[in-house]
């Protein structure tokens, strides 16, 4: 029997990337998600996304998306996952949370400590429990040589001088769906952090002023993300029912970011995946899983 959910991608959006992609901010733990989860995954190896990052934004999400990498990893598809408080709960922040916190990072499945960080705009918790909770992470980060999956609104300059503090501690860090103007950009760059881009930049309502900007993002500090279901972009050739968006897309954001970029779309693929594959140590994590399948009986 046919499943009901394959069609949800009208053909005109059915676009395969030239090269393997890495999506780095997949939300698929979102209940949008639930119901047909499955073709999601086969609609992102049909477009060449090949390995997905699922994004643990609280303790349920991430144990959730540890859980899903477990079960549907495959051949040709990759799930890693990460695990963080995001600076909207961060009032939450407590000495069980953190030891939870500790015992995900020693889940094979986990690549990253996050998403954590600062959001002034929304300030769901307050700036002194938002930056309470994001030195704790930093510290995890630093104990545990992950790198940093960061959220970041309103707060670059304060963002900026906690990381100043903590760089010669943490690795690699990227600022997730980066959306910020050109002096937090090249703040970011002289603390050598990653940059990751979304859909944002498909908007052509607010996406002028980073469309400016994306050539000055060195391929080496590049990744790119869908973080769906959110941001669907808006350049699509068709229009996409319910909104939601999925991995299957992200070769339509790596499209429109390559013409900013005036780079080939097969270049600018390799480029983000391998940067991707770096930061995440997605090799030496295969080599790892690889190792414990072998020796558990």
């Amino acid at each position: 029997m046919a499943d009901p959910f394959d069609d949800f991608l009208p053909e005109a959006l059915r676009f395969t990337a030239p090269g393997p992609l890495v999506d780095i901010g997949a939300n698929l733990t979102h209940d949008s998600f639930a119901r047909d989860l499955p073709a999601v995954l086969n609609r992102a190896r049909a477009a060449n996304v090949t390995t997905l990052i699922l994004t643990g934004t609280d303790r349920e999400h991430a144990e959730q998306a540890v859980a899903l990498a477990r079960r549907h990893g495959r051949a040709g598809l990759a799930l890693h996952a990460t695990a963080g408080v995001h600076p909207h709960d961060a009032s939450h922040w407590n000495p069980r949370l953190e030891a939870a916190m500790r015992e995900l990072y020693r889940q094979p499945e986990v690549v990253a400590v996050g998403e954590c960080g600062l959001d002034f705009n929304r300030n769901f918790s307050t700036q002194a429990e938002q930056e309470h909770a994001f030195e704790a992470q930093l510290g995890l980060a630093a104990e545990t040589g992950k790198p940093l999956f960061i959220h970041e609104r309103d707060a670059g300059q304060r963002m900026r001088e906690m990381l100043h503090a903590w760089r010669d501690e943490i690795q690699d860090a990227v600022v997730h769906c980066f959306t910020a103007d050109r002096a937090t950009l090249f703040g970011y760059l002289d603390l050598d952090l990653h940059i990751g881009l979304t859909g944002w930049l498909c908007d052509e309502r607010r996406g002028h002023h980073l469309r400016e900007r994306v050539a000055e993002i060195p391929a080496t500090r590049l990744m790119i993300e869908t973080d769906c279901p959110y941001l669907l972009p808006r350049n699509l050739p068709a229009k996409l029912k319910g909104r939601r968006h999925e991995p299957a897309l992200l070769p339509w954001i790596l499209r429109e970011i390559a013409y900013w970029r005036s780079d080939s779309e097969i270049d600018l693929a390799a480029a983000t995946t391998t940067t991707a594959r770096r930061f995440f140590r997605l090799e030496a994590n295969a080599t790892r899983e690889a190792s414990r399948d072998e020796t558990t009986p």
